[in-house]
């Protein structure tokens, strides 16, 4: 009987373990299934968290929640308006008018004596500025024909090269067509319809879209000055951004200076890319960007990144996780800023502002550590977001504080994404481009124009310029 109890005992006691390792077992998947979704939670919040004020996201990914404008810019003392020493701009008359229009007084307006004799004591003037009616000007071409009474030879008299048919449109038709197409990025029914109410000739879709076209071909000796002109500058600017191109996504890449502007489509968005562009590979200056990896990968470069990036990120991290480092390494980053616009950087401030900067870090990492990688783990462990920020503010301290050391750098890369910002309205107008060639096309014609705004040539002219076969030719740094 004894060893009967005995059994049973040893028997409740095997399922007691066994039920003991299962539920160990269970509580065991459950905490790691709690951790995913706790951490699927937080990233989840952290997208609907983030905004075109916080993020890099733009404005239009906002809808209808849009938040509150919240400019990075901070308050000045000045007051709005014109600050002294501004030159103002206003309306003045000319010495010259082109039509002058006088009202003679013939008749004194208090007794009515006759005072058509008498010399004015003075004009009073006023002019008016306005805009003639528009008319297509046509210029017939005519080449004569004779018949040699001698040897009985037809001879015709040579019409200019550029006028090859019947019936054709001028060069300032075809400028103004492009300009507004693909400058002004007005669709191409549009244009037909502001050359109908406008000159009174409604300019075809087709023939509109063959300018574009021609002028992309004539504009062919500036870009390769253009490109030229960018590898060689000092500092230049990087951005990409996606580009639709026949149902596709692909990438529009831009580098560009304070006078230049070179735009490139390519399928990819990392260093081939890049290496196909060909500009970062050849350029020996510095490269402004938003800390792409790819962009590392070029080393006959001095990298500088973004500041701007760097002030949204942060304010996500100060808002999601009231972290007060985040909110002082703003603060930090604005101070260095100023100091460097006003041109009182000292060698002693400047290792004053780098140590509270790297103080700043490692409170950042007090907060948010690296976690250490398992030693089952393979390959690169993933770590949280902000610690990511961190690692990236701590390994390219030089190139995030490269604008505090090298006056010629500034402090963000808005002068790329300024060049971009109209090429993401294009894709909100037009929605995507049809085929390769016509967005090869687009961007060529920008890079002409983009650079010709920058260097204070008329656009217009500029186009002009390019259908009379001598295109613009920009200036380029020595």
């Amino acid at each position: 009987m004894a060893k009967k109890i005995d059994l049973l005992d040893n028997l409740s006691r095997d399922n007691l373990l066994g039920l003991a390792r299962y539920q160990a077992q269970k509580i065991e998947r459950l905490q790691q299934e709690n951790a995913d979704l706790v951490a699927r939670v937080e990233k989840l919040e952290r997208q609907l968290a983030k905004n075109s004020t916080n993020s890099s996201k733009p404005p239009s990914s906002d809808g209808l929640k849009k938040p509150k404008p919240k400019s990075q810019r901070q308050k000045g003392k000045r007051k709005n308006g014109g600050q002294p020493g501004h030159e103002g701009k206003t309306l003045e008359q000319v010495e010259t008018p082109d039509v002058i229009m006088r009202y003679e007084v013939d008749i004194c307006g208090q007794c009515q004596a006759d005072l058509s004799g008498t010399e004015p004591l003075r004009l009073i003037k006023r002019q008016v500025f306005d805009i003639p009616p528009i008319r297509l000007q046509v210029t017939e071409h005519q080449a004569e024909l004779k018949v040699c009474a001698c040897c009985q030879q037809t001879t015709r008299g040579e019409f200019p090269e550029d006028v090859s048919a019947p019936v054709q449109y001028g060069p300032n038709v075809l400028a103004h067509a492009a300009y507004l197409n693909s400058y002004h990025l007005i669709p191409l029914g549009r244009v037909r319809e502001w050359f109908a109410d406008c000159v009174g000739q409604g300019v075809s879709e087709a023939t509109i879209e063959k300018a574009v076209n021609q002028l992309a071909d004539a504009v062919a000796p500036a870009l390769d000055v253009i490109y030229e002109g960018v590898t060689r500058s000092g500092v230049v600017h990087f951005d990409e951004t996606g580009f639709r191109i026949d149902n596709r996504l692909a990438w529009l890449h831009t580098a560009c200076t304070e006078t230049l502007s070179y735009y490139v489509v390519h399928l990819k968005r990392g260093q081939e890319a890049m290496l196909d562009m060909g500009v970062l590979p050849n350029c020996r200056g510095w490269a402004v960007h938003d800390g792409l990896k790819a962009y590392f990968g070029f080393e006959t470069v001095r990298h500088a990144l973004c500041n701007a990036h760097h002030l949204r990120e942060l304010e996500f991290v100060a808002e999601a996780y009231e972290a007060t480092w985040a909110k002082d390494m703003q603060k930090l980053l604005r101070k260095m800023k100023k100091h460097d616009d006003d041109e009182d950087l000292s060698e002693e401030l400047i290792q004053s502002l780098q140590a509270d900067y790297d103080a700043l870090i490692e409170q950042g990492f007090q907060a948010f550590p690296i976690q250490p990688r398992p030693p089952d783990h393979k390959g690169r462990l993933a770590q949280h977001p902000v610690t990511n920020l961190l690692i990236r503010l701590r390994d390219h301290r030089d190139a995030v504080l490269a604008f505090l050391h090298h006056p010629e750098v500034p402090f963000d890369n808005n002068l790329a994404e300024r060049d971009l910002r109209m090429m993401k309205v294009k894709q909100k107008i037009s929605g995507c481009f049809r085929t390769w060639q016509g967005a090869e096309v687009f961007v060529a014609v920008r890079t002409y124009l983009a650079t010709a705004r920058k260097q204070g040539m008329s656009m217009l002219q500029a186009a002009y310029l390019a259908f009379c076969g001598t295109p613009f030719i920009p200036a380029i740094p020595e």
